[in-house]
């Protein structure tokens, strides 16, 4: 019986303990982390080299930007990327009293140091931004989301744009 009522006793103590951890958790948490990788991808080159030979570019510029619910800039932070290609950016999910919400910021390559391989694709968005979703890493008040590989490509691999919308200017 005594073993019982210690028992019970060691339970509720560890159930205090990790609501008050949880707790601790959401302080801990204040900042969200922004990971990825750019990389050159050159079409010249064979089909296995195109897919696997991709390239780290060292110093691209990706930017992050987050808007409120009036869809006003909030939040605007870039980075460069390092010799493998990463960059790390990290914010406030509180900015001036307003609560950041990661859904409504946008991250999208903004421009490559690389002489050749300075077009930016739309591979995982890159061109055109990709909105944060759920993140991919939450642990011990770490808060990552992990983008997908944005590519950069050379001039000679870039689609050319054949929208109607040229062809309506020039009618008489």
């Amino acid at each position: 019986m005594a073993q019982a009522f210690w028992l019970i006793i060691a339970a509720s103590v560890l159930m205090g303990y990790s609501i008050n951890s949880a707790e601790a958790f959401k302080e801990e948490a204040g900042v969200i982390h922004v990971g990825g990788r750019v990389l050159c991808q050159d079409c010249t080159e064979g089909w296995n080299e195109w897919v696997h030979g991709a390239m780290p570019i060292k110093g691209c510029r990706v930017s992050i930007t987050c808007m409120d619910d009036r869809k006003r800039v909030m939040h605007y932070g870039s980075d460069e990327t390092d010799e493998a290609g990463d960059f790390e950016m990290t914010l406030n999910k509180s900015i001036n009293g307003k609560t950041v919400d990661p859904k409504k910021c946008l991250v999208r390559l903004v421009s490559s140091p690389d002489p050749v391989c300075n077009i930016a694709t739309d591979f995982a968005s890159g061109r055109s931004g990709v909105n944060l979703k759920r993140p991919t890493v939450v642990y011990r008040g770490l808060v990552k989301h992990e983008l997908p590989t944005f590519y950069y490509t050379t001039p000679m691999c870039d689609e050319p744009n054949i929208s109607d919308s040229n062809m309506n200017e020039n009618k008489y």
